[in-house]
């Protein structure tokens, strides 16, 4: 028996190191209040050039039902690191502790066991252990699955301003910024930040460019270690980039100033799609292009006003009702592509139904690995969408729950139907919350096959399907997971 299990255990071995030779690099690329209606790949009407995020629908596949676990930016974050639904914790808590448990599983921790380098760059906003800037800032990345980690810890509108790296400040927040506002602009959007602390060494415009300088690098520096052959060449990259823009404060440099259709927010965008560009050409030079999966998304809806649609003809939440924050469709529903030479077919578009939180399980399918029980709670892997040709029409997932940005609401997806458990749009848009009269629906239910814009609502038509939708939400909530764990672990 003993020998028998050393050759089993041999062979595993073997196969394993084949696997791992043919483990693609994983870049995911998240961007800050980007809507739906922004790239062109997804809007022929936008007004804003995206030369760079639509080549990589052009040569990967693109979702059109993908969504974020969360309408805001921290609610976003942690479901998109961690596989679990954000309402299952109380993500207000992220100014002065972490979010992430220590050693609760994350994409980071996921990649990190199975021989990944782990690096991240860019916006955290998922909570530090805040006692002074001058100390450590425990529970951040590194101490989350990252083997390294250069950022903020959260927007460049939210002070004090500073950059990180690994956890420490680069340097301490000592200096003063004022607020700034823009004219012509509602006090939310244009070259909008609040004043508070600032570290000496940073500028808010410099910011987007910073973080792309540092992802080229960790590119360059892989790309070294591969053709040396020595140190970490062994060692696939998984590489979580996170661009705290087109969120405010909007700050083009000046050759895209005006360049845009849809005022600074529209130039500011250009600008990320071409810093995007860099990092793209920056695997291509690299010669790593052909075999890393590259994953574009933003992490929620626009803040887009129906005055700004009128001002410049641009929809950037495409047409979809709401935006940022809102349980409508464009709080959430996202542009999604992923681009991998090796095994995603170009061009292609896909209607599954996915979360940010399915990246956890994609990758472990990815990689050979097995989820543990309490790992990902939330998350469906969508690897037969991007693999198979032509995409897999399995349903990946049949249901999304969440919570919007700013009221005691929950919105949950079935197949065709949503329901939104109360009036009025959760979030940014007005009304946020409706007392209902006595006559009135008690919530929203909406069919997204036939009604996208969800301007019909039929809670009143079909009880039986509101009574049905909020008996499927109660069990998500109540069982603490969506994803029924079939095997246990053997550690």
């Amino acid at each position: 028996m003993k020998r028998i299990l050393f050759l089993l255990t041999g062979l595993v071995a073997a196969c394993g190191s084949v696997v791992a030779a043919e483990r693609p690099n994983i870049v995911v690329i998240l961007v800050d209040d980007m809507g739906y209606g922004d790239p062109g790949c997804f809007n022929p009407k936008s007004k804003i050039p995206t030369p760079n995020i639509d080549s990589l629908a052009q040569e990967g596949i693109r979702f059109t039902d993908a969504h974020a676990p969360g309408p805001l930016c921290h609610m976003s974050r942690y479901g998109l690191l961690t596989g679990r639904y954000p309402f299952r914790t109380n993500v207000n808590l992220w100014p002065k502790q972490p979010l992430i448990e220590d050693g609760q599983m994350t994409i980071a921790s996921l990649a990190k066991s199975q021989g990944y380098r782990t690096a991240m760059v860019g916006k955290w906003h998922v909570g530090f252990k805040e006692d002074g800037y001058d100390k450590p800032l425990p529970g951040g990345p590194v101490d989350r699955g990252f083997d390294s980690y250069f950022g903020i810890r959260a927007s460049t509108d939210i002070p004090p301003y500073f950059y990180i790296r690994g956890n420490r400040a680069v340097q301490p927040p000592s200096s003063q910024i004022k607020a700034n506002f823009s004219e012509g602009w509602s006090p939310i959007q244009g070259a909008f930040w609040r004043a508070g602390g600032i570290a000496p060494d940073l500028a808010l415009k410099d910011v987007l460019p910073r973080f792309t300088n540092e992802a080229v690098q960790i590119i360059e520096e892989q790309a070294a270690a591969e053709n040396g052959n020595e140190g970490e060449a062994s060692k696939p990259l998984m590489l979580y980039l996170a661009y705290p823009a087109p969120h405010t404060p909007w700050l083009p440099d000046p050759e895209f100033v005006g360049k845009s259709g849809a005022g600074m927010y529209g130039d500011f965008l250009m600008m990320v799609d071409a810093q995007i560009g860099r990092v793209l050409a920056t695997l291509q030079k690299a010669d790593m292009a052909e075999n890393t999966l590259v994953i574009f998304t933003s992490d929620n809806g626009p803040v887009w006003y129906d005055a700004d649609v009128e001002r410049f003809g641009h929809d950037s939440c495409g047409e979809l009702r709401g935006m940022k924050a809102d349980a409508w469709e464009a709080g959430h529903r996202m542009p999604f592509i992923a681009r991998w030479p090796k095994r995603v077919k170009a061009g292609t578009q896909s209607g599954q139904l996915v979360c940010f939180t399915d990246l956890m399980a994609t990758f472990a399918d990815l990689l050979g690995a097995k989820l543990p029980a309490d790992a990902g709670p939330d998350s469906f892997s969508f690897l037969p969408a991007l693999t198979s040709n032509p995409p897999s029409l399995t349903p990946i997932r049949t249901q999304i729950a969440m919570r919007p940005g700013s009221a005691a609401l929950m919105t949950f997806r079935s197949g065709d139907w949503k329901l939104i458990t109360g009036l009025g749009s959760g979030g940014f848009s007005k009304p946020n919350r409706v007392k209902p009269s006595p006559n009135d629906p008690q919530g929203q239910l909406y069919n997204l096959a036939s009604d996208l814009g969800e301007t019909t609502n039929l809670y009143s038509k079909h009880p039986e399907i509101v009574a049905r939708l909020t008996a499927e939400l109660k069990k998500i909530v109540d069982d603490g997971r969506s994803r029924v764990e079939t095997e246990k672990l053997v550690r």
